[in-house]
């Protein structure tokens, strides 16, 4: 049978279907009363008043709404609570969440003693209902312990959580784990012995694997604080899960054994942990060996360099040919936290490359892509002489892959790469390969290459490039697909600093302009910013010299979207140019155009009216932009009228 609970000047029985309807609850109206009110603050003030009224019956409680203002506080509290509780049996959904998600509340008004003997018991029980509530109880219940008397008596929460932690629902059993994981770091070392182990081995040795599952997270949180006969039996247990029958325990023991072995002694790292993981790599499910790939980084670690080159490397080689592309996946994604784990003695770098290199040479597009993406990471850390050894003529042979991905990948690191070698070897290797993918059929492929350019250096100039690189800009600016017109946009102001002034008026002024008349209105706001990023490269002559007539030619069409591109290159450029050609040039731009019949384009000349203000003399901004405000306040007015 289900606990009784007596709330202050409230009976609520929960039992076999003979629970008692409160009649201050019955109506909709009074619930959503209930509801409204603070809970919190009424949970304090039921806490701390005595005990003694507890054992009260109905006939009481009708007497004690006469007694006074203190005891109408007292009863609208117990209406709190008594609602509350009642709602944990509520056939409705909602209110059975609403209420789990106020368990703290509840504890809080029924104290340390009547949680403990009454309420955790009921919860213990409560495991058949939905799964979004038991969400919600086994997250509740991992803040409890502050309600049941403190770290002394944290323990009994275990209880409901094992159950949960059993629950077929996996996101049920993580938070049930999590909230075991809370209350076992409040809990002292004899209580970890006495009620944490158990627990543990229960888990472990659980007839269904959703328990067994659970059980391998406890692991490393637990093992610390134990004796030494505990933790042998521990790390037995824990073996145990790693060679379990059922996949899904061996891989939730696996996920978990590089975090276990950091808080195990060195020796048994060695002669019991190491042995279960190279079983594990041979695991018959994929999903399992996968979780070995961020075991060797995490345990490599915990060992010397020579265990790492005679205990990792061999584990590393062999998840590099494994027969599944995902495991060989996971190698290449994580190739540069391997390299890092195995240590910087020479032999075990150079075994470190030629496993690289057999990635990037891979049957799987997926895996050749995954690993060309860390090709400039991994050439950083073995050096320039290993890179020119072992690396330049597996990128050659990337560059032309058949996956427009890989070459899409490649492109996005070559310029990083190219920085990893001398300069004869990038002239050599490298710059035919740049030169190639800049002429990729595939837009993504060179729009990569070129949103590298902020990494040229003096190993490859931009003049040997900009023979090649400019056509493929041009054809970028000129893409079907909006989103790489925009993209290649965004890379512009880069290139001007690398082209120069001349360079630039002579290749890609014009199309900075031709940006203004995109048919895409996010393309013409962002070549109006373009504008201002490119005029920090260069002087106020210049700009005044090639943006401004182009900007005053806009300002004349008669399309209203080029002459409001106009203003917004107008607000943009008066944010970085000198202020007398802000004075001289595009005030009286601005002027002109908020005359415009388009009343849109009014009211975006008057913001711009606000930016350029700040950049003006003051003077000049009292008279004429504030004369030019006036004028458009009057043209509202009466245009309103």
């Amino acid at each position: 049978p289900r606990s009784l609970f007596r709330v202050e000047r409230s009976l609520i029985t929960f039992g076999e279907g003979n629970r008692r309807n409160l009649p201050f609850v019955e109506t909709s109206e009074q619930r959503e009363k209930v509801q409204a009110m603070d809970v919190e603050s009424m949970a304090k003030g039921i806490s701390e008043r005595e005990p003694a009224g507890m054992e009260v019956d109905a006939q009481a409680f009708s007497h004690s709404q006469a007694e006074g203002e203190e005891n109408e506080e007292q009863k609208n509290d117990a209406v709190l609570v008594s609602v509350l509780i009642d709602d944990l049996q509520n056939d409705d959904v909602q209110f059975r969440l609403n209420s789990m998600r106020k368990l703290g509340t509840i504890a809080k008004a029924l104290g340390p003693d009547r949680t403990i003997k009454e309420l955790v018991p009921y919860l213990s029980e409560f495991v058949d209902d939905e799964d979004d509530i038991l969400v919600v109880l086994s997250d509740q219940l991992g803040g409890l312990h502050e309600f049941v008397g403190g770290a002394h008596q944290a323990h009994v929460l275990l209880v409901p959580l094992e159950t949960l932690s059993g629950i077929e629902e996996s996101v049920v059993r993580e938070k049930a784990v999590e909230s075991i994981k809370k209350i076992m770091k409040v809990l002292n070392k004899d209580q970890l012995r006495e009620h944490a182990v158990p627990l543990v081995r229960r888990l472990g040795t659980g007839k269904w694997f959703t328990s067994r599952v659970s059980s391998s997270s406890l692991f490393e949180l637990l093992y610390p604080h134990l004796e030494q006969k505990s933790q042998d039996e521990m790390r037995a247990l824990f073996i145990r899960l790693c060679e379990d029958e059922t996949p899904m325990v061996r891989r939730a023991a696996c996920q978990q054994l590089g975090n276990f072995a950091s808080v195990v002694d060195y020796k048994h790292v060695v002669s019991e942990l190491l042995p279960s993981m190279a079983k594990l790599t041979q695991d018959a499910q994929d999903s399992v060996r996968l979780r070995t790939v961020e075991n060797c980084v995490l345990i490599a670690k915990c060992l010397n360099d020579q265990d790492r080159q005679s205990k990792i490397l061999p584990m590393i080689y062999a998840l590099c040919k494994d027969k599944s592309w995902r495991v060989r996946y996971m190698v290449a994604d994580k190739f540069c936290d391997l390299t890092k784990a195995a240590g910087k003695e020479g032999k075990n770098r150079a075994e470190m490359v030629n496993i690289f290199v057999q990635l990037l040479q891979d049957g799987e597009a997926e895996v050749r892509t995954a690993a060309a993406q860390k090709i400039a990471d991994v050439a950083a850390l073995i050096g320039k002489e290993l890179t020119t050894e072992k690396l330049m003529k597996p990128t050659e042979a990337l560059a032309k892959d058949d996956c427009q991905y890989t070459r899409a990948a490649l492109a996005s690191v070559i310029m990083a790469l190219a920085n990893c070698a001398s300069k004869e070897v990038a002239l050599e290797f490298l710059l035919p390969q740049f030169l190639q993918l800049l002429k990729d059929d595939d837009p993504e492929v060179r729009l990569n290459v070129i949103s590298k350019l902020d990494t040229v250096n003096d190993v490859i100039g931009i003049q040997l490039l900009s023979q090649s690189l400019l056509p493929a800009i041009d054809e970028l600016a000129r893409d079907k697909k909006w989103r790489i017109r925009l993209a290649i946009l965004k890379h512009i102001p880069i290139l001007a600093t690398k082209l120069g002034p001349d360079l630039f008026k002579q290749k890609l002024c014009g199309q900075c302009m031709e940006w203004l008349r995109d048919s895409v209105y996010q393309i013409r706001i962002a070549a109006a910013e373009n504008l201002k990023n490119v005029a920090k490269s260069f002087d106020s002559k210049w700009v005044s010299t090639n943006f401004i007539p182009e900007v005053k030619r806009l300002a004349d069409s008669k399309k209203p979207s080029h002459r409001m591109s106009a203003i917004y290159a107008i607000k943009y450029l008066s944010e970085v140019v000198e202020q007398k050609l802000c004075k001289d040039e595009l005030l009286p731009l601005a002027v002109n155009l908020s005359r415009d019949k388009v009343a849109n384009l009014r009211f975006t000349v008057a913001k711009t009216f606000q930016t350029m203000s700040g950049f003006i003399d003051q003077s000049v901004a009292a008279n004429e932009i504030r004369s030019c405000l006036e004028s458009l306040a009057q043209v509202h007015k009466h245009g309103s009228a």
